[in-house]
């Protein structure tokens, strides 16, 4: 906390122990990321990056990025659906996570950044591929060359999060959510989450081929639990799919 949550290898490679702990927990349905004290994270720690990493040649300059871009991997094809709580500074490095999260939320005095450039570096880690991914051209070039930063308001505009909140609204809002997703068909929501992923850099016949046998593996792992929503919706009416999701406590009675 008192570097703002900057990434050192420490901290990545706890952030790896800390998601192989929970991933496939029981007792773990949807995996919040967020920032203890005033910042989300400030990216990179720069010392031990650029100076302490480099003095070890480029053998530690590679182990440093693969430690941070391992955990990054890791977030962004994790078993349970995660959601990224910005609850302040969220700058350079700190994207990666940002975007390997499936959905985001800020409060709105949150402040984002990649502010490289005012030193004379390159966006790295994965942030530049993730300003273009989530905003439009311009708005990711002039973030990028400028590097001046933006709040909550404004990134939740730009599509870096899906909404800004109050600060004092941010956690109660993020649980909402995370409630939605707990009804929901784990196995269900894993397919539909890794899709989104993929289909974006495929055909649209390929992603029709994808997606066909994507439904068919999850099928082979949790047939009744699709049965089971199709007969709630056909035969009792019992949910309406736009409103709701069907009864998973009912799936083994």
């Amino acid at each position: 906390p008192e570097k703002r949550n900057a990434m050192s290898p420490k901290l990545n490679r706890r952030m790896m122990e800390a998601l192989d702990e929970l991933e496939f927990r029981d007792d773990v349905g949807v995996l919040v990321l967020t920032g203890e004290g005033a910042a989300w994270t400030a990216g990179m720690d720069l010392k031990e990056y650029f100076r302490e990493t480099e003095a070890h040649g480029l053998a530690g300059t590679r182990e440093a990025q693969r430690g941070a871009y391992g955990w990054w991997r890791r977030l962004r094809w994790y078993q349970k659906p995660t959601i990224a709580m910005v609850n302040g500074w969220c700058f350079g490095g700190g994207y990666a996570p940002l975007f390997a999260c499936d959905l985001a939320f800020a409060a709105e005095d949150a402040q984002f950044g990649l502010s490289e450039i005012n030193w004379g570096i390159l966006p790295g880690g994965g942030a530049t591929k993730v300003a273009r991914e989530l905003t439009t051209f311009r708005n990711a070039m002039y973030h990028t060359l400028t590097g001046e930063t933006i709040d909550g308001r404004k990134a939740a505009k730009w599509g870096f999060v899906n909404e800004a909140v109050p600060a004092d609204r941010l956690r109660a809002r993020v649980e909402e959510v995370a409630k939605v997703l707990l009804a929901k068909n784990p196995v269900t929501l894993k397919a539909a989450k890794d899709a989104i992923r993929r289909v974006g850099v495929m055909t649209y016949d390929d992603a029709e081929d994808y997606l066909v046998r994507a439904q068919e593996a999850a099928n082979s792992f949790d047939n009744e639990g699709r049965k089971e929503g199709i007969r709630q919706f056909i035969d009792e009416k019992s949910y309406k799919p736009g409103l709701g999701a069907y009864d998973r406590t009912r799936e083994k009675l």
